[in-house]
């Protein structure tokens, strides 16, 4: 059977940048009120489910760095592979990459079930929520090859130009959530531990189906393999790719340390303008996915005007995407707020981050583009110090002196969020270009 896959490295740039980003973007949207479906149901079963799959989502997102870092770096590898024209490697890649899986998956499976309670203590869990919390979380864990294998698999499909599958797995998977987490939580009466059956269930067989569809592509299915030259190549994708989507949750912890000490309100306002925010921020997320895809394959092809003309048109792309979602924070962020609570402080919290960070929405684009483009040409390095640096050291020693030590009000740390990723995305862009313009053809080698 003949492989299939979409040609990247030929073609309008324009049209590939939209026609994959546009799924890439509906499938996160899916996702995301995939994960507000949990909270309603647990909010059905008690104020104290709710607080507990609170506590565990924070946890969970250990998980989603896992599986990021596994997806983006399956791309990376196999991208390269299908724009040198080498589609059967590219199976063989994704056979050590789903190997890779397995035996990561298992590794942070044990380590997740013995550290799971101490985390959630961490978090603060009261004693009457934390076994709530715990029941989720281990259920998690011990489905997590199920998330591995999936991201694995949209990873590689993404790779072959294919964002319409994962989007229509995940859009399956928000509905069968809706039938499933009631069946399992109030039917049959597993409370908390049905709606994470729930999730593992979905997941496992979204990963089925994703497998299926590459089976179609590739000629024949995957079959784990273990060969460890390959899989340190991929560690070296992987292991970045994950940690710098670690650093943006832990990122979050820190800021939300700050806002505490203004009052539990106000954390409420910041963590609904975050949402709404990253709401806004989903299409740039999809045009992510799409850059690393073309410039993947057309970086394999050693095609580097290609290369440099698709990161350009991704920055143009962008550009209209915050054109139009900037005055929405800056004129509607109030009635959006409103939505979810009539609190004056909540809302005006809300409100007020919006309302600053639209400042550096166009920023946030950039930093996706370039952190894209360069895991796409196997240099997933600087954006992984890059992201310790932007989310956690530089905000964690200024917004200390500026708020612990000053005493300055809480809108310092929005003004200091807009200036850290506008001074971020400056130096991404302008090491991005460098590595594009000017190391083109090392495809392979290590980053200096």
């Amino acid at each position: 059977m003949a492989t299939t896959h979409r040609d990247l490295t030929t073609g309008s740039i324009y049209h590939h940048l939209i026609t994959l980003s546009i799924p890439a973007a509906m499938g996160m949207i899916f996702n995301t009120l995939y994960n507000l479906t949990d909270f309603w149901f647990a909010g059905m079963l008690s104020d104290k489910a709710l607080a507990g799959v609170s506590i565990a989502g924070s946890v969970f997102f250990l998980v989603i760095s896992l599986g990021a870092g596994m997806q983006n770096g399956t791309t990376a590898i196999i991208a390269n592979e299908v724009g040198k024209g080498k589609v059967k490697d590219a199976k063989y890649w994704l056979d050590q990459s789903a190997g890779l899986g397995v035996v990561v998956s298992i590794m942070s499976m044990i380590i997740g079930l013995l550290i799971s309670e101490s985390l959630i203590r961490f978090l603060g869990a009261e004693p009457d929520v934390a076994p709530i919390a715990q029941r989720y979380i281990n259920i998690v864990f011990i489905g997590n090859f199920a998330f591995v294998i999936s991201a694995v698999a949209a990873g590689a499909l993404m790779a072959l130009g294919d964002t319409k599958s994962n989007r229509n797995a995940l859009m399956i998977g928000f509905f069968a959530n809706f039938a499933l987490n009631p069946l399992l939580t109030f039917t049959l009466g597993l409370g908390v531990a049905g709606l994470a059956l729930s999730t593992v269930l979905i997941k496992l067989f979204t990963g089925l189906y994703l497998l299926h569809v590459l089976k179609k592509n590739l000629g024949s299915w995957c079959r784990p393999g273990f060969d460890f030259g390959y899989w340190m190549d991929l560690l070296r994708q992987v292991v970045p790719a994950s940690l710098n989507m670690l650093t943006i949750i832990l990122g979050g912890f820190v800021t939300v340390s700050f806002v505490g000490r203004f009052g539990s309100e106000h954390i409420a306002g910041y963590a609904i303008g975050l949402r709404l925010e990253q709401v806004l921020l989903l299409p740039a997320l999809g045009l992510f996915s799409a850059v690393m895809a073309l410039v993947g394959q057309n970086h394999g092809a050693q095609l580097h005007d290609r290369v440099q003309a698709t990161y350009k048109s991704a920055l143009l792309i962008g550009l209209a995407m915050a054109i139009v979602s900037i005055p929405v924070m800056v004129l509607f962020s109030p009635i959006m707020i409103s939505f979810f609570s009539t609190n004056a402080n909540i809302i005006g919290t809300g409100s007020t981050y919006l309302r600053i960070d639209a400042i550096a929405f166009y920023g946030y684009v950039v930093l996706f583009i370039g952190v894209g483009s360069l895991q796409a040409i196997k240099q997933p390095l600087f954006p992984m110090f890059l992201g310790i640096a932007r989310q956690l050291v530089v905000p964690a020693l200024i917004n200390y002196y500026l708020i612990v030590v000053l005493g300055l009000p809480m809108v310092t740390l929005f003004i200091t969020i807009i200036c850290v990723v506008v001074v971020s995305a400056v130096i991404c862009h302008w090491y991005t270009w460098r590595q594009l313009s000017y190391r083109p053809a090392a495809a392979d080698t290590p980053e200096t």
